[in-house]
């Protein structure tokens, strides 16, 4: 079985545990486990950002990070779009479908608060996973990350985007 649910206290390590993982799977030096302590989780508590954890089998295995971008936000890229920041599935459950279980609740959530579309900045093996989910090149990049920006096709998705 699989569900996926909000970030609660009790997987807060496992949490930071696997945002560590991910962040030497990207090549970043920073600590991933600071980073989680002292920006993702009080940002989510604030309100700002979202976490939703998956589990398969009853173990945690994944995480998706995401917010509609507003003026209220430090990261405000593409004002009243949703915004999926981050998305993680364990190496050795990848490729099962839980990445795009993962995405499409996250696009249902950012839809459900009145999101305007969706967008990722990809690179890599992220842009195939998005293209894969039904997201398009844009041909625009963020400068300060030096990433593409994929945008969801309205009429790909699943979330109902107008």
């Amino acid at each position: 079985m699989v569900k996926v649910f909000p970030l609660k206290d009790t997987f807060a390590d496992k949490f930071k545990d696997m945002f560590s993982v991910y962040y030497l799977e990207l090549g970043c030096e920073e600590n991933g486990e600071h980073l989680a302590d002292e920006y993702v989780i009080p940002d989510m508590l604030k309100g700002l950002l979202r976490v939703d954890l998956i589990e398969e089998e009853g173990e945690v295995c994944g995480f998706c990070i995401y917010q509609t971008d507003s003026n209220g936000n430090d990261w405000n890229f593409k004002e009243g779009f949703g915004d999926i920041r981050e998305i993680y599935i364990e190496s050795g459950r990848r490729g099962k479908g839980l990445g795009k279980f993962l995405l499409y609740s996250a696009e249902m959530r950012l839809k459900e608060n009145g999101a305007k579309q969706i967008y990722a900045l990809a690179e890599g093996d992220a842009a195939d996973f998005f293209s894969a989910c039904g997201y398009f090149l844009t041909g625009e990049e963020c400068e300060e990350l030096g990433c593409n920006v994929f945008l969801k096709d309205a009429s790909a998705c699943g979330c109902n985007c107008k």
